[in-house]
């Protein structure tokens, strides 16, 4: 077997495996640089325990797949092909219009916290309609339970979860279902416990900062190295495991100053494997730029990724649900907010943000970037999970309000993407967690934890991170999906879905649509072609004209509604109960 590892640092590189320390060959890169090293080692087979050796000083293999005793200790090699995959004629699913993404985190989205475990439900999703599973974070990081963007190995899967060999059979069984599995990968900065990089190279930079530390060398001297490095492990993952995407932590915290940016490498790398593969591979970026060439083409001046997060949806749709206007929400405090989130992708395309205290955002063009390019959301892992208290949407507003909610989301023409237990209105919050062995940084999360939120009057209530029942009270409780309410929630969404895919599959048909909202009766239309949803979130029965087409009203028939026998139609005008939802066609 042979490994090339990067390592300028060090004056000499070994590998010990069984005993025997096998000096690396200088093997100068792709440019003729110095600092890479080949180890040619017929022993190192699959299931073999092995450790870097920089100037007589073991580490683990940064780069390494599989860390069964954890991040600070030896490496054990797994190769890929020794597995026994059963997906031989899976031909990918394409991010398009009739998609729908659904996130999870391993460690809560079962009790029992692992891949295997999480497969074991992976047929309720099916059933539910879902067409992608978007993985937070497997990437190994230091403890047992976290979030997983504090991870330091690029390429192995976090040991608590199972490891890479659970991986694989979570997304073979995923394609026996039909379903696309996306994970979610931090290329902007590592975890502060088990991160070995700086002993090996230059993989970080001075010169930029993130929000968690010293930013990743994308563009200073060794950066072609770091960035060949990160494309080798983008690749691998969908090539080696199977993936059929990834999502890219907060890509405006990649700092690249180059002509070429990392990301529009990145997306021709991936378009290559894909065209060797002959199956759709996705790359879907989170980023707070409101920047819609993040996923326009290459070929027209963009960085070609599939989709991005779109936040100004999330915002406009929780304001109109909850009525918070603190933060980021002010700036979308008004229904004609509201409209112009929902009609453009982004509410803020160059204008100004009382947030910000500055202009914002630039202009969407449908033609260049259609709505399948922004994935929209009720929930996420950040929205919910940043809060003090992990509260869910579903401990901040009644049932009707979360099927207004659902119905909104899932009709407008952009990517839905629920968070994991948002179908049937899960009621455990989702906190953030932390697992640090080391006391110190353990001390540093906690208090930092409650500085940041004790500005805004919050310091009482912060669960610490570090209690290991902060992490037990995210775990979600499948049992809820049964019980009243719940139920009713869950068949909603299962209903919405199907009726989002009976919708016209052209998708520059589904572009022409609008949103009509009224103030003073608090309800909100929105129309994609030839169909209609309309939610009243007022304490009384609204009347709702619906549009017609030159004076003319074709045949309009309700198709759902919620709760049942809440809705008339009489002569085009809709009458909806107190917080109900009406879908027409």
């Amino acid at each position: 077997m042979q490994l090339r590892r990067w390592a300028p640092y060090p004056s000499a590189l070994s590998l010990e495996v069984n005993g025997r320390l096998i000096p690396g060959e200088p093997d100068p890169g792709l440019l003729g640089e110095a600092g890479w090293y080949t180890f040619d080692v017929p022993e190192l087979a699959h299931g073999v325990d092995y450790t870097l050796v920089a100037d007589g000083e073991p580490i683990p293999d940064p780069l390494a797949r599989w860390l069964p005793e954890g991040v600070h200790a030896a490496a054990r090699f797994f190769d890929p092909a020794q597995v026994d995959w059963t997906d031989d004629g899976w031909v990918g699913r394409s991010l398009d219009i009739d998609a729908v993404i659904y996130e999870l985190h391993v460690g809560t989205f079962t009790r029992g916290g692992t891949l295997d475990h999480a497969a074991a439900q992976l047929a309720e999703l099916a059933e539910l309609g879902i067409s992608h599973v978007e993985l937070m974070p497997l990437a190994a990081f230091d403890g047992t339970h976290g979030w997983g963007y504090d991870g330091v190995a690029l390429n192995a899967v976090h040991e608590p979860y199972g490891g890479p060999a659970a991986l694989c059979r979570f997304v073979d069984r995923a394609h026996e279902l039909g379903l696309a599995v996306v994970l979610d990968v931090v290329h902007n900065h590592l975890g502060p416990s088990g991160n070995y990089w700086d002993v090996l190279g230059p993989w970080f930079t001075d010169q930029q900062q993130t929000p968690w530390g010293q930013a990743v060398n994308l563009d200073g001297p060794g950066s072609d190295n770091v960035r060949t490095i990160l494309l080798d492990s983008a690749v691998s993952w969908l090539r080696d495991f199977h993936l059929d995407g990834l999502r890219l932590d907060a890509v405006h915290e990649l700092r690249d100053d180059r002509a070429v940016h990392y990301l529009e490498e990145l997306s021709s790398a991936v378009d290559d494997l894909s065209a060797q593969l002959r199956r759709p591979l996705v790359l879907i970026a989170e980023s707070d730029r409101n920047d819609p060439r993040t996923v326009t083409a290459r070929s027209m001046g963009g960085l070609g990724l599939t989709a991005q997060w779109d936040d100004d949806i999330h915002h406009a749709l929780h304001w109109l649900l909850t009525g918070e206007s603190t933060g980021y929400y002010g700036d979308f405090a008004s229904l004609d907010a509201v409209r112009q989130a929902f009609e453009g992708a982004f509410l803020h395309q160059g204008g100004y943000s009382t947030f910000r205290g500055r202009t914002h955002g630039r202009p969407v063009n449908f033609a260049l970037t259609p709505p399948s390019r922004f994935v929209a959301a009720l929930q996420t892992h950040d929205q919910v999970g940043n809060r003090a208290r992990g509260e869910r949407l579903s401990q901040l507003v009644p049932f009707e309000r979360l099927a207004a909610g659902a119905a909104l989301l899932i009709t407008l023409p952009y990517i839905p993407m629920l968070f994991m237990g948002e179908e049937w209105g899960s009621l455990t919050p989702w906190c953030y967690f932390t697992s640090f062995p080391d006391p110190a940084l353990a001390h540093a999360v906690t208090e930092g934890r409650a500085h940041e939120f004790g500005a805004h009057g919050w310091s009482a209530e912060v669960p610490d991170p570090q209690d290991p029942q902060t992490f037990e009270r995210s775990v979600l409780r499948w049992h809820e999906r049964q019980e009243p309410g719940h139920a009713t929630l869950l068949a909603w969404y299962q209903a919405l879905i199907r009726w989002r895919r009976g919708q016209p599959t052209d998708e520059p048909a589904r572009c022409r649509f609008g949103v009509r909202a009224d103030g003073a009766a608090a309800w909100v239309l929105v129309h994609v072609g030839p169909r209609w949803v309309i939610v009243n979130l007022d304490a009384e029965p609204a009347s709702v004209t619906l549009p017609n087409h030159g004076g003319v009203m074709p045949p309009v028939a309700l198709d759902l509604a919620w709760p049942v026998d809440s809705v008339t139609l009489a002569a085009g005008v809709v009458t909806l109960a107190a917080g109900s939802v009406a879908l027409l066609s």
